[in-house]
C-alpha cells in the first residue's frame, strides 16, 4: 500500500511539474512554431525536412519537450493555413506570436538559431529563408548581422 502511495504521488507530482511547464512554456512553442512556419513557407514550400528538423527540435527541448506532438502539428497547420489564406496575415499573425517572447532574455536567439536551421534542413539556406530570419531578428530586437544574416 505505502509503495503504491508512493508511486501515485511521484506520477501526480510530475504530471503537475508537465502542467507548469507547458503553461510557462506555451509563448516560447508558439513562437518556434511561428518562426519555422515563416521560414518554412519564405521560398514558397513547406518541406517534410523543415516540418522533421522544427519536431526534433521540440523533442529535444527541455523547454519544449512537454508539448505533445499534436499539440505542436496543431499550432504550426494553424499558422500555415493563415498563410495559405494570405501571406501578409500569416505573417503578422506569426510575427505576433514571436514577439512575445521579446522580453525573455535567451529566447529570441535560440530561436533564431532554430529558424537558421530550419531554414538550412532542406540542405538550401536561400536568400529568402535568410530575408524570413533577418525579419525575425528585426521583431525581436536583434541584429541578422550576429547571425551571419546581413
Amino acid at each position: 500500500m505505502l509503495s503504491w502511495l508512493k508511486e501515485n504521488t511521484a506520477k501526480a507530482r510530475q504530471a503537475l511539474a508537465d502542467n507548469v511547464a507547458q503553461y510557462r512554456n506555451r509563448d516560447f512553442m508558439e513562437a518556434v512554431v511561428a518562426g519555422c512556419a515563416i521560414v518554412a513557407a519564405a521560398d514558397g514550400s513547406v518541406t517534410s525536412e523543415e516540418k522533421q528538423k522544427m519536431m526534433g527540435f521540440i523533442q529535444t527541448s527541455d523547454e519544449l519537450k512537454v508539448f505533445k506532438t499534436d499539440d505542436v502539428i496543431k499550432s504550426f497547420n494553424d499558422i500555415i493555413g493563415k498563410f495559405d489564406f494570405d501571406v501578409t496575415i500569416g505573417r503578422g499573425e506569426a510575427l505576433k506570436k514571436i514577439a512575445k517572447i521579446k522580453s525573455k532574455e535567451g529566447a529570441g536567439q535560440l530561436l533564431v538559431r532554430v529558424c537558421c536551421a530550419i531554414g538550412a534542413a532542406d540542405g538550401d539556406f536561400d536568400d529568402d529563408e535568410k530575408r524570413a530570419v533577418a525579419e525575425i531578428c528585426r521583431e525581436l530586437g536583434l541584429n541578422p548581422a550576429d547571425f551571419d544574416l546581413a
